[in-house]
């Protein structure tokens, strides 16, 4: 479910920028925007907060994000998406595996690890598929939401070697 609530913030990122929305304290979600972004600085403690974290994840892949989160989604995409958190810094899991973790088919964990509305925090990037190829990422298979899964998976030393 996206939320459709202004950018609170849009941090730099290295591999473009991240829109952030907060409501009610929390961080709502954050969203993938193009190299050329400009930047937008936000006063909101929460917003200061997430751009302090992010740039402790740019230098530590191992760095455990400490938010208040809400992002909003179905009880299925929340039992995802919990698994998804429970996937540690420096491993993958597939799609499959979570599906089998969960009582559920892969293609519906898909479907929730790509509407996933804070990746990075909740790590999707760490889903791959069954045969250790990058699988989708941001509802997308091509272009630079994969750019983007690769730069997170090279920044925890975890990309797949038959992942170019």
């Amino acid at each position: 479910m996206q939320d459709s609530a202004p950018y609170t913030a849009i941090l730099p990122a290295p591999f473009g920028a991240l829109g952030v929305r907060i409501a009610d304290g929390k961080l709502r979600g954050l969203e993938f925007l193009p190299p050329g972004t400009r930047p937008m600085a936000s006063e909101h403690p929460i917003a200061r907060r997430v751009a302090e974290e992010m740039e402790a994840y740019y230098a530590d892949p191992g760095h455990a994000f400490h938010l208040p989160l809400e992002p909003l989604g179905t009880p299925f995409r929340q039992r995802v998406w919990n698994a998804l958190l429970a996937i540690p810094a420096g491993q993958t899991r597939s799609y499959g595996y979570i599906a089998r973790e969960l009582g559920s088919a892969p293609r519906a964990v898909g479907q929730a690890v790509g509407d996933n509305p804070l990746p990075i925090v909740i790590p999707c990037h760490r889903v791959i598929a069954a045969d250790g190829g990058l699988g989708g990422f941001n509802h997308s298979r091509t272009g630079y939401s994969q750019d983007i899964k690769r730069w997170l998976l090279r920044h925890e030393h975890v990309l797949p070697m038959n992942a170019a």
